[in-house]
């Protein structure tokens, strides 16, 4: 017998794992960056790593639900968990970091296919809210994480980057105990569903159009969380804490999730969001000491519902794409994500430079870790804090382009969608 409830819970505790993967990671950038003198573009990379593994998972995963069902899946996750997390504990620098935030990212990516997907089937009547409320757990799982790294880290007890990572093992390690000997439900169209269905399901203009809104979505959301520590660090304000409040709030949007959908649709939704991501990414590249915290405040609304009503809408408007859809979907938003880490990296180590030539110093060596970080310490400490600050207000200043954009497109699509339902799954 199914037990929906305790495949459910399993299914939260895996997105805590993703969760702390996120959270933590960002605590300890400045940390990695010190003990292994490296510098922002190369953080970038490691992010990046991090962040592909999860877009290669779920390109997999999608084809591997259809195949084998979830089951497997969470035990692929769970072994690709374990294996990142233990390498990165023990790693020994740049390249050894690359590879073990890679598996630590195909392990996320492998949660999302399969739990996506599972939820979507044990609730197929109430499927958008559900999968918020499923969401609620990758918030707040940054929310408990950032916290973590905040306490255990160097403006708490300073017990350093590998404790931190540790701790993401004991959420691994609860979701494979409630996951083991369960019954797992048939899967959705079991024997009908095929790939070639899937595909011709996914390519449409209207399946194209949403994947470049999830492109959009998920850089606003995750980009900007991931540098928090580097964008927000001299804003006067803790950017763990900054994080927790954001992630925090986002996990009771999410839990509340059904009145807000069912009150402005999804795509009303989501253009609001966009609309209010725009506004706190805004305020939060000019902002300083407390309304640091009132930015991110408008921030964590505006993305609140990004990712799970991009997913939800995907279920319920082009139902015929499958669990493939839904995995691609949230696979194509993190490969993008991605992508733009070491650009996001660039930017805050070009910003750096020309912030301090504006301040009359002007660095004419090789672009390398060692000369950059050896010119940034003939820097006195006040001033130095001054140009991450302002190199910080620059980089969000360039993020903010993306949600504008989806403005422009999610408005679109709610004059597009009037007056239309969800067709009938298939």
């Amino acid at each position: 017998m199914v037990n929906s409830s305790r495949l459910f819970t399993a299914s939260c505790f895996a997105l805590v794992t993703t969760a702390f993967a996120f959270a933590i990671r960002a605590g300890i950038l400045s940390e990695l960056s010190s003990k292994f003198t490296l510098t922002d573009t190369q953080l970038g990379y490691i992010n990046q790593m991090a962040i592909l593994g999860f877009p290669i998972a779920t390109i997999v995963g999608g084809w591997l639900y259809n195949e084998f069902g979830p089951k497997r899946m969470v035990w692929l996750a769970f072994v690709t968990h374990m294996l990142g997390i233990l390498m990165t504990i023990f790693a020994g620098g740049f390249t050894s970091l690359l590879l073990s935030n890679f598996f630590i990212g195909f392990g996320n990516g492998t949660v999302e296919a399969a739990c996506n997907p599972l939820v979507s089937n044990m609730y197929k009547n109430n499927q958008t809210t559900m999968l918020n409320k499923f969401h609620v757990w990758f918030p707040g799982g940054i929310f408990l994480g950032a916290l973590l790294s905040q306490f255990l880290g160097k403006s708490g007890l300073d017990l350093g980057w590998q404790i931190q990572i540790a701790i993401m093992l004991v959420p691994t390690l609860i979701y494979a105990y409630l996951f083991m000997g369960q019954a797992f439900p048939e899967r959705e169209d079991a024997g009908q569903a095929s790939l070639l269905d899937n595909l011709k399901g996914m390519m449409t203009p209207f399946y194209l159009f949403m994947i470049f809104c999830m492109v959009l979505t998920a850089n606003t959301e995750l980009s900007t969380q991931q540098w928090v520590e580097r964008l927000l660090g001299k804003a006067g304000a803790q950017p763990m804490l900054i994080l927790a409040m954001v992630t925090g709030l986002m996990a009771v949007g999410r839990y509340f999730a059904g009145p807000v959908i069912h009150r402005l649709n999804p795509v009303g939704v989501l253009l609001a969001s966009a609309v209010v991501a725009t506004i706190g990414i805004y305020t939060m590249s000019h902002a300083t000491g407390v309304m640091t915290y009132v930015s991110a405040v408008l921030f964590a609304i505006g993305v609140c519902y990004f990712w799970p009503t991009m997913i939800g809408f995907t279920a319920e408007y082009i139902p015929k794409s499958g669990a493939l859809g839904m995995s691609l979907m949230g696979g194509a938003g993190m490969f993008a994500t991605a992508m733009l880490q070491p650009i996001v990296g660039g930017w805050l180590d070009k910003s750096k430079m020309e912030s301090a030539a504006q301040l009359g110093y002007k660095y004419e060596g090789a672009m390398d870790a060692e000369g950059v970080s050896a010119f940034f310490g003939t820097i006195p400490a006040e001033t130095f804090a001054q140009i991450e600050l302002m190199a910080g207000q620059a980089t969000l200043s360039n993020i903010v382009i993306f949600p504008l954009i989806l403005i422009a497109a999610f408005g679109g699509l709610w004059f597009w969608m009037r007056g239309k339902d969800a067709p009938a799954a298939h």
